[in-house]
This record gives structure tokens, sequence and C-alpha cells, in this order.
């Protein structure tokens, strides 16, 4: 099950899931875009739309035998999650889904003070909240099942093959959880929180996971992994509008950014999933960018991500002078920033 499937970074890892013969679920709110977005997924198009533009013709590998589905559903609202866990879940003949991608939240890039404080809390329910309250409801059901649908589970190997026992939550953040930028005080503080949930829940998982290994009949019947993806500027129609209203500040601070499509952050998390890593970056900026920011986070190799971050630690003292002299600049050549609440 993907949230925020219908478009963006979601369209994408639900077409390649599909690719590899998943049976995806894909949940947002806007009906249209959903349709579109499964016909994309399961069958191929011949043609875009403006608001889904098309990016190859690739569809499901057997669409003959896999299923598709959509649900329309506003995440921000925590008995949403818990209703379209319950519909996946019957909609598979009574089998819980075996992997949770969270790809749905939204960004309105402003200053702090010319965001008002209800945007500010709009952007961490939509990015933040949205992701915890799948979390709840599906990590509720996943490791305390009810007899009848314990009986169901079937074990998973990986994130396309039948056979292992693993679950995977998949939160989405953005490498701005590790090094924050001025024009992304709304959007910045709600990925961090997610990127803190992950760290928890990956540690409080320990408990679940514990004690199946000691007694199977205890709680759920396969352990449960969590990771985190941190992409960085995705080529998208959210990105299209985001820069109408980015301050010019921001737009300058991000020219080192070559960006990416849905399709290439897609292929990049898959491969590191595919690998069981945790903390998975889509680029060599985003990497790095990471590694400046490790702290008490589990690290995908130890011995590799700590010498990076040792590396990293030094080069972001310039980084950050350079970011700071540049907007220092900014400010002495063109004032005040202008209010929007003027």
């Amino acid at each position: 099950m993907v949230t925020g499937g219908s478009q963006g970074m979601g369209r994408g890892v639900a077409k390649l899931l599909a690719q590899k013969g998943a049976n995806v679920v894909i949940v947002a709110r806007n009906i249209k875009k959903l349709e579109a977005a499964v016909e994309y997924i399961s069958v191929g198009q011949q043609h875009g739309t403006q608001e889904i533009p098309l990016t190859d013709q690739s569809a499901a590998r057997d669409p003959q035998s896999q299923r598709f589905h959509f649900i329309s559903a506003d995440l921000m609202d925590p008995e949403a999650a818990v209703r379209i866990v319950n519909e996946v879940t019957d909609w598979n003949h009574g089998t819980e889904p075996d992997i949770i991608w969270c790809c749905a939240g939204t960004a309105h890039p402003d200053l702090f003070l010319n965001t008002p404080i209800e945007r500010h809390r709009q952007e961490m329910d939509s990015n933040y909240f949205s992701a915890a309250y799948v979390a709840h409801a599906i990590l509720k059901t996943w490791l305390y099942p009810t007899p009848s649908r314990a009986l169901n589970i079937e074990p998973r190997k990986t994130l396309s093959s039948p056979s292992s026992s693993a679950r995977h939550l998949i939160f989405t953040s953005s490498v701005l959880a590790f090094y924050p930028l001025l024009g992304y005080s709304p959007y910045a503080p709600s990925k961090a929180a997610l990127r803190s949930l992950s760290d928890t829940l990956s540690q409080e998982l320990q408990l679940y996971n514990g004690a199946r290994r000691k007694d199977p009949t205890l709680g759920t019947q396969a352990n449960v992994k969590i990771h985190t993806i941190f992409p960085g500027t995705i080529y998208s129609p959210s990105y299209a509008e985001e820069n109408k209203i980015k301050p010019a500040i921001t737009k300058k601070l991000e020219e080192g950014d070559d960006g990416q499509t849905e399709d290439e952050v897609a292929a990049a998390s898959v491969r590191s999933l595919e690998k069981g890593e945790y903390l998975i970056t889509t680029s060599l900026l985003g990497s790095a960018m990471k590694a400046t920011a490790l702290g008490g986070s589990p690290r995908n190799n130890r011995l590799v991500d700590t010498l990076f971050s040792w590396l990293a630690s030094l080069i972001i003292l310039f980084v950050q002078w350079d970011f700071d002299r540049k907007v220092w600049k900014w400010g002495s050549t063109n004032g005040v920033p202008k209010s929007s609440n003027a």
C-alpha cells in the first residue's frame, strides 16, 4: 500500500513495485488522479495528462494476474488510517499488506514569519501526522493480529519475492531533515519529526521482534522492519507549484541540487531497501547531508557510514559558511523581506 500514490514519488514507487510483481493499493484524495494513476501502474497509458504527465510506457509485470486498487482518503484524519488498513485487508482476502510506504505529504516553502500559523500546523499534519496515523494503524494490525487474521499471514522474503518473514513500514522524509534550508521552515520540522519517529520505532520494534524470536506464538507472526527514505528535489507537478511561491533566496541556495525524476527516486529507494538499509538517500548529495547528521540513528554500514560522517563533518563547515554568507549578502542587498501579512 502506497500513500500519496496518485502522483510524484508515490506513483513512481507504486509503478516500480507493480513491475516487480506486487499487488498494489494506492491512497490519495483526488479520485480523478487516482483513477489515472491506477491505469498507468497496472496497464500503462498511451498519453499523459496535465495533472499526471507520463514518464514512460511501463506497466505491471503481469497485469492479468496482479491486482490493483485505489482508496480516496484524507490521511490527516486518524480515523481514515484505520479505515484504509481495514479496507486493504478486506480487499486482500483478509491478509494485511506486507509493505506500507508512506509518501503522502505537501510542501509550502516560505519564510517562517510569512507563513500563517495555520499553515505550519497543516504541514505537520500532512507530512508527519498522516504517516504517524498510518504507522499506528498498521503496526497495531501487524503486532496484535486477531486470531482469524493471524492464520492468513503469508511470509515474505524481500520487497518483491514471496518467501521470508518480514513486513516493511517505509516512511518518506527529506534531506532537509538532515540540513534545513531557509524557506522551508513550515516543511523541514515535519520531516525531521518523521525521522525521529522512525528512529524511535526502529528500537521499539525490537521488543516485538525479540518476543517473536523467543515464542513465535506471541503477537506478530513476522518480523517488522522500519525504513526511511530521504529524497532531495523530485521533479513533479507539486514541485512546479512550489517553485511558484518559493522565496528567491531559497532557489539560489538550491542551485547545486540537480533533482531527480519520480522514477529515479523510486529506483534508488528500492535498490537500497532490497539491501536491507534503514536510512536511505537517493543521491550522492543526499548521502553527504545524511553523513553530517547521523547522530544515534542505526547505520547501514557502521564502518563506512562512520568514516563518511567524519569527512562530511569537515565539509559541512565550509558549506554552512558559504550559505550563511549568501543569505547575509542577500539581506544586505535587498533589505528586510516584505511580510505577506503586511
